[in-house]
């Protein structure tokens, strides 16, 4: 019999107790279509993503509010 040790998750780690997003969830927390949500991903421009597709919830909403600091002529 083996036994399986669960690791808890410390502070430390950035997205403990965060939710993954969806491309379509970002779309609509953002509101853009997917489309350009999949281009600022090619450019490396947009939020973080992973290759399955999915954002974390935290990392959304900390990019939003670095596009709301930046100046509109660099946008």
């Amino acid at each position: 019999m083996s036994t399986i040790t669960h690791r808890v998750a410390s502070p430390e780690t950035p997205h403990a107790g965060d939710e993954l997003l969806t491309m379509q969830e970002v779309a609509d927390v953002v509101r853009v279509p997917v489309a350009t949500l999949r281009y600022w991903r090619h450019l490396g421009t947009g939020p973080r993503s992973f290759r399955i597709g999915r954002y974390w919830h935290t990392d959304v909403l900390h990019w939003l509010e670095e596009q709301s600091r930046r100046p509109q002529d660099e946008i």
